[in-house]
């Protein structure tokens, strides 16, 4: 997820470069050891994650060796894409800054953030950096899910104590064509590998949000312009109006059953992350400043069809109910 600053062209940035339009910006020398040092302890947060996900006796390591690498290599072919294209567009970019998340995330990490110190001139180019990485991410996410959908078991679910995936279009057509019709009140019980694969989707789904200085809303600025301000907003709120949908749609058996612990449990976990992620993409959202304005221009035709691509595959992606537990 590539994020910028706000400030002017034609001041100075942390490099000591000057971003004046009739200069090509200096390239400047790559800084690699906080990246490095974030790496490997995402790295090792990932793996933990993995080994015990699921199972509170034994340290599985073979489960957090297998998840580890199918998940780095989606992680790692979204982030180098956005650092590619930011080179090839003469943008001053960070490595990636990994962020590990033991304990709290279940997936071991927050994915990872490059920082760009130029401002970005041109909408061709912003969509080029933008929707690089989740385009390339899907590429290795996609062959990922699918072999590890075709290892995973298919069985009845359990009463209790389970979770259950988020659902997407995209996701469903993955799974029949992996695995074909799965019988009535049976599920799929991912292996490490498709969980991955899943996580991946997520994640993309996620920095495609058309909002701030995410993925989607680098790609929505270079589609739209400024008219994505609004558009931010918008999507921003609505979100937060997935908490109570989400907490209903689950508390709606307890008017036959009454309430239960159950319901409870499925309620939070349905409807707290995105509470979650609203207050995170605010907080964002007030510490950027909003989107920094692009250069006059407008995109070229192909890579309009790839924006709009881009947001069409973010719908695809999208999960109303991220994940559950029962």
């Amino acid at each position: 997820m590539p994020t910028s600053p706000s400030s002017s062209i034609g001041s100075p940035d942390p490099y000591g470069t000057v971003s004046d339009p009739d200069i090509e910006p200096a390239l400047a020398p790559i800084q690699w050891r906080v990246p490095a040092v974030l790496f490997v302890t995402t790295v090792a947060s990932i793996l933990y994650t993995a080994a015990l996900a699921g199972h509170p006796g034994p340290f599985r390591l073979v489960n957090g060796v297998s998840y580890t690498v199918s998940l780095l290599a989606i992680l790692l072919t979204h982030e180098f894409a956005h650092y590619a294209f930011a080179r090839l567009h003469r943008v001053n970019a960070s490595l990636p800054h990994f962020v590990p998340m033991p304990f709290i995330s279940p997936f071991g990490t927050m994915g990872a953030v490059i920082l760009m110190r130029d401002r970005i001139k041109s909408r061709n180019a912003l969509l080029d950096i933008g929707a690089s990485g989740p385009i390339a991410g899907m590429i290795v996410a996609i062959p990922v899910l699918l072999y590890g959908l075709a290892h995973s078991e298919i069985t009845p679910p359990a009463e209790t104590g389970i979770t259950q995936e988020g659902q997407s279009l995209f996701y469903w057509l993955l799974k029949s064509i992996a695995i074909g019709p799965i019988p009535e009140g049976w599920d799929v019980q991912l292996s490490p590998i498709a969980f991955a694969g899943w996580t991946g989707l997520f994640i993309t789904m996620l920095n495609l949000l058309p909002v701030g200085q995410l993925d989607g809303g680098h790609v929505a600025y270079a589609l739209f312009g400024p008219r994505q301000q609004r558009i931010s907003t918008l999507i921003r709120y609505s979100l937060l109006l997935l908490v109570p949908i989400n907490a209903l749609w689950r508390l709606a058996p307890a008017l036959r059953t009454g309430l239960d612990d159950r319901l409870w449990n499925m309620a939070g976990t349905a409807s707290i992350p995105w509470l979650v992620w609203f207050v995170l993409l605010t907080l964002l959202e007030r510490w950027g400043g909003g989107h920094p304005p692009t250069e006059a221009g407008e995109l070229s035709r192909g890579r309009r069809i790839i924006a709009i691509g881009t947001l069409v595959l973010f719908v695809l992606l999208f999960m109303p109910t991220p994940m559950m537990q029962y």
